[in-house]
């Protein structure tokens, strides 16, 4: 694919980060240094930092407790060719999270994009993680191949304490009362199929959304860090995909 004037490469490797699912983790065996890959459910922290809830008798825990620096492969899992899709490769550091506060956003966060884990979450030899982003390897196509510090990938959130205390509440609030809202941003904004998508997750850059194994990253206008601004946001976006629904022409 042909780089376009158009094509961002900081909001492409923030939509790819937020909307996956799954990826390729990579660390460093205990003995010897040597490179190891497995695969690992992820969700997102709300400045966009990697989460992983994974058990201690796994290899790739004890590699990462012996040397934190991980790396891993995130990829837009696209039909076709899988070389054709844009992935992102991530470095950085797997850091064990233990604040409560931090805990408490991870655990809800992880389990609201992946709800089957509920069954062993709280098994006493798992535990969540946080990859403390240092830079980011973007390939998007020919001409698409970027490499982008975590400054331009993290989403600031020191300033938008209201929206992260309030998350929780209006995500249940949206599939709760509002499954036609999260229908219309999925289908009229991001062009996926209907159905009953929900909201995974709020910040202050976007929503998260999800229908079965599929995921979407809904980007708002522009950065809010209070309730009212995300109510409006949400408002308005419902609105710009209204006046995208077309009427069949007329004869």
């Amino acid at each position: 694919m042909q780089p376009t004037a158009d094509f961002d490469p900081v909001k492409t490797s923030k939509s790819l980060i937020r909307s996956a699912k799954q990826g390729a983790l990579a660390s460093l065996t205990v003995a010897g240094g040597d490179p190891y890959c497995s695969l690992v459910n992820v969700a997102t922290a709300a400045d966009s930092s990697p989460l992983l809830l994974i058990s201690g008798l796994a290899i790739h825990t004890k590699n990462l407790l012996a040397d934190p620096r991980v790396s891993l492969m995130l990829d837009e899992r696209r039909a076709g060719e899988p070389l054709e899709g844009a992935r992102v490769m991530i470095s950085g550091r797997a850091e064990k999270v233990t604040e409560p506060a931090a805990l408490a956003a991870a655990r809800r966060r992880y389990l609201t994009r992946h709800p089957a884990a509920a069954q062993f979450v709280d098994f006493p030899d798992f535990a969540f993680f946080r990859i403390a982003i240092r830079e980011v390897h973007l390939v998007a196509g020919f001409g698409r191949i970027h490499t982008l510090d975590a400054a331009k990938i993290l989403t600031e959130v020191g300033d938008a304490a209201e929206v992260l205390e309030g998350e929780a509440g209006a995500v249940e609030h949206m599939n709760d009362d509002h499954m036609d809202a999260n229908a219309l941003y999925a289908t009229k904004l991001l062009g996926a199929a209907d159905g009953d998508w929900r909201i995974t997750g709020l910040d202050p850059e976007g929503a998260d959304l999800a229908l079965g194994d599929a995921s979407l990253r809904l980007t708002f206008p522009e950065r809010v860090t209070t309730m009212m601004a995300l109510q409006k946001s949400l408002v308005k976006l419902v609105g710009v995909a209204r006046a995208q629904t077309t009427e069949s022409p007329q004869n």
